[in-house]
């Protein structure tokens, strides 16, 4: 192929100056001269050189072929490969548009995936499962004792109903409750803390000490609590109660023991003084509410000290007066509620021991005295009874029983009936401006 060739004569501005070296590219061949007879050949040639190479000091011929800047095309063309060029901005743009779109189809499946993952294996640290058992004196150790013991009683009666805890004494069935849960029952109904539920029927009550036992029947794997002694609690002494205040069954608080031999009297709702209660009772901080009455008060061995029955709130003139627990309850000791319950279950009626006189109960002064007249005015001193012949006197007055303290005429039925019948006991008697000390043996009267 032969390449087209501009033969007008060039500037006159754009020449080679002599003598100077050829100043082509590497790799681009000079160009061929014509032959004369406008033929290309091998014998065409001028020179007797090498072809296309100029002698350095010859003048180059008129008819010599220079390159022509202002042709139509260049006269030889040099392939130095495919031509390189940078990427243009909207291939840039292309590329970054793919990306994003391709990062967030990923992105987005990722999401949705990690999405159904937490909705159904998420799993958060928690502690590995330990042992499920507890020491038998902390509170859950006593409460997991006592419990199976623990019954709720419903009590339906003819005007109304309420709610009440009692607790299992023997194999037999029969529990030991507070008066005023049963008093006015027409029917019992107790839930152990299995949720099963039979009907009990009534034993025996006594509104002078606020104790009642009822029975149930046909009941298997009955859990009897053991019973402790109320001559080893002290204050300080810890503390649980159980039982279903407001009706929530099977609740477990806990405190101590705030006092013993606190003269409590509850009752007194007939107005002829035949509901009162007298109490030497255990006071505790252990959160205790209504529902709670009759349920048991329980040492670090969970052994029953005492029977839940009363709660301190504030005046009844009071308008911002509480209605629930303020951290002063009182429980019934376990060694009154013992002898109670015994002759419940033997009798259906419970003795009380008695001195034999009749009590001022208007007296304001220091003591328990004794009146000038009693009831339908017999004498204030029953003739032959214990009082009589321990030497007491109308007009006396009481200050001490075993070297306690008495302000009372309260205080002395109390301190009294946390004895027994045929107890001996020591009064200190105020006669005249003098005290003395008299020793007399408790007798016994039937309760109601």
């Amino acid at each position: 192929m032969a390449d087209r060739q501009q033969t007008d004569p060039a500037p006159q501005w754009w020449s080679r100056p002599e003598g100077t070296a050829d100043s082509r590219r590497d790799g681009v061949p000079a160009p061929r001269p014509e032959t004369r007879d406008g033929g290309g050949g091998e014998h065409g040639a001028e020179g007797d050189g090498a072809a296309g190479q100029a002698a350095p000091t010859q003048e180059a011929p008129a008819h010599e072929v220079r390159y022509d800047p202002w042709g139509a095309q260049p006269l030889q063309v040099v392939d130095r490969g495919r031509d390189r060029r940078g990427f243009r901005l909207w291939q840039v743009a292309a590329l970054a548009a793919a990306t994003a779109l391709l990062a967030g189809g990923i992105g987005g499946y990722v999401g949705v995936l990690a999405e159904r993952q937490s909705s159904t294996r998420l799993e958060l640290p928690q502690a590995a499962v330990a042992d499920k058992g507890r020491a038998p004196d902390s509170v859950a150790g006593i409460a997991a004792t006592a419990l199976p013991g623990v019954v709720t009683l419903h009590v339906r009666g003819a005007k109304s109903s309420g709610t009440g805890t009692g607790f299992v004494l023997d194999p037999q069935g029969h529990i030991l409750t507070n008066n005023h849960v049963v008093a006015d029952a027409k029917e019992i109904a107790v839930t152990f803390s299995t949720g099963e539920s039979v009907t009990a029927e009534l034993v025996g009550r006594d509104s002078g000490y606020d104790l009642a036992v009822v029975k149930v029947s046909g009941v298997r794997g009955l859990r009897p609590l053991s019973l402790g002694n109320s001559e080893n609690v002290k204050v300080g002494d810890p503390v649980v109660a159980i039982g279903a205040p407001f009706d929530l069954s099977n609740t477990v608080t806990a405190g101590i023991i705030s006092a013993t031999g606190r003269p409590v009297t509850a009752g007194g709702d007939k107005g002829d003084g035949s509901d009162i209660s007298y109490v030497d009772a255990l006071q505790t901080d252990a959160p205790i509410n209504p529902g709670n009455s009759g349920g048991p008060l329980l040492d670090a061995r969970a052994h029953v000290v005492g029977i839940n029955s009363a709660i301190r709130g504030a005046d009844k003139d009071d308008p911002d007066r509480q209605g629930g627990s303020i951290g002063l309850g009182f429980a019934i000791p376990i060694n009154q509620g013992k002898r109670v319950a015994e002759e419940l279950i033997a009798t259906g009626r419970a003795t009380h021991p008695v001195i034999g006189v009749t009590l001022d109960m208007d007296y304001t002064g220091d003591g328990a005295r004794v009146g000038d007249k009693g009831e339908d005015g017999k004498p204030s001193v029953t003739a032959g009874g214990p009082g009589a012949r321990a030497g007491i006197r109308p007009g006396d007055v009481i200050t001490k029983v075993d070297g306690q303290r008495v302000r009372g005429g309260d205080e002395l039925i109390i301190k009294i009936r946390a004895h027994r019948p045929g107890d001996p006991l020591t009064l200190t008697v105020l006669r005249d401006g003098r005290e003395r000390t008299l020793d007399v043996v408790l007798g016994s009267a039937n309760g109601s």
